[in-house]
């Protein structure tokens, strides 16, 4: 028995399963998790030991891509008709998207709030008009980009809805360790928040700045001390400002000593 991981379609959620079918990346598959029926694609091909319950029932066929159609339709109608139900109960609920489980037995709504929300009411008539299980998920804003996608300020696809997993924690400190105006618009993704690869040459910036002077500092020099207005830590180089407003290129590497 061979184990895959499955990339579930609505939720994005990838999931290990068994399967005792020749799968190779990209099949299109129905998997049972928790007896519940998703449809999804093989996204890796693991020979690895992952025992689990969740098991590949079998390759998507013409039936299956049938009903798949019809479920990604009535979820067309469905998140409109969330958004009025939504707005007459005076919910203050911006909805994403949705989503049906391949056997229908769910039906996943996902929704971005500024406060909790209690949507009780909400999911009780929904229930009673789709006569399903109802799950209402209150998602970040940066799981709302994942989901979307959308160009980067780098003009590719965002990393989040690529290949990112998990958000890892990004704060505006990896913003000055590489020297960036500290301008939202420059350092912000399309989410609103900082972007995720700030973190990702975070480790590099930090090691290359061991041992060089802060700007601000004091450095002494062959032609005396002076103040260091700015630093390349490529070329381990920071320039300084002399008593007589001269400026000089310094080696940092070359000395160990810096004074305040």
């Amino acid at each position: 028995m061979k184990n895959v991981e499955v990339m579930i379609e609505g939720s994005n959620d990838k999931i290990f399963c068994n399967s005792n079918i020749d799968l190779v990346k990209g099949d299109q598959v129905i998997v049972s998790i928790n007896n519940i029926l998703y449809n999804g694609y093989v996204v890796l091909e693991a020979d690895i030991d992952n025992s689990n319950s969740n098991n590949v029932v079998r390759k998507v066929n013409i039936k299956d891509i049938n009903i798949i159609e019809k479920n990604r339709k009535d979820c067309i109608n469905a998140l409109e008709e969330v958004k009025k139900i939504s707005k007459k109960l005076n919910l203050f609920m911006s909805f994403v998207d949705c989503y049906y489980t391949f056997d229908r037995k769910q039906l996943y709504f996902t929704f971005v709030a500024d406060n909790r929300v209690d949507f009780r009411e909400l999911a009780k008539r929904l229930a009673e008009k789709y006569k399903t299980r109802i799950e209402l998920r209150q998602i970040g804003i940066r799981d709302k980009a994942k989901k979307i996608g959308g160009l980067g300020p780098c003009g590719l696809f965002l990393c989040c809805n690529k290949f990112l997993n998990d958000f890892n924690s990004v704060s505006i400190n990896m913003a000055k360790n590489q020297f960036l105006a500290l301008n939202p618009s420059k350092i912000n993704g399309l989410c609103g928040r900082l972007l995720c690869c700030l973190k990702y040459e975070d480790f590099q910036y930090k090691e290359l700045k061991q041992g060089a002077p802060s700007i601000g500092s004091y450095y002494e020099t062959e032609k005396g001390k002076g103040k260091v207005i700015s630093i390349d830590i490529f070329k381990n180089t920071c320039n300084i400002e002399l008593d007589d407003k001269s400026i000089i290129v310094a080696n940092y590497g070359e000395k160990d000593e810096s004074t305040k």
